[in-house]
């Protein structure tokens, strides 16, 4: 299942060290894209990071692992550029 969630540079280091994020994820409403895009809009209102995981149920913990992709916005565009979760440093880096 796909969740979202907002993080912030805490929260990434968290992911860095090992550890498993519990924020509120956002669930789309459907699988249709545009309630995915909703959901991932949403997640990136409320931090300068959204993160899309794969979990198995809804509330599990998020751990790096679990993670799809890191979406943030780096200009005043509205637009997220979308790094994978092997870029996690990358994303780190550009939060400062």
């Amino acid at each position: 299942m796909r969740v979202y969630l907002a993080a912030d540079a805490d929260d990434l280091a968290r992911l860095a060290a090992g550890e498993a994020l519990e924020n509120e994820q956002l669930l789309p409403a459907s699988e249709d894209e545009e309630d995915e895009l909703a959901a991932l809009e949403e997640a990136a209102e409320t931090g300068p990071v959204a993160v899309a995981a794969e979990v198995g149920a809804a509330d599990d913990p998020v751990l790096l692992r679990h993670v799809a992709a890191f979406h943030l916005a780096l200009d005043d565009s509205g637009h997220l550029q979308w790094f994978g979760a092997d870029e996690l440093d990358e994303v780190r880096a550009l939060l400062g």
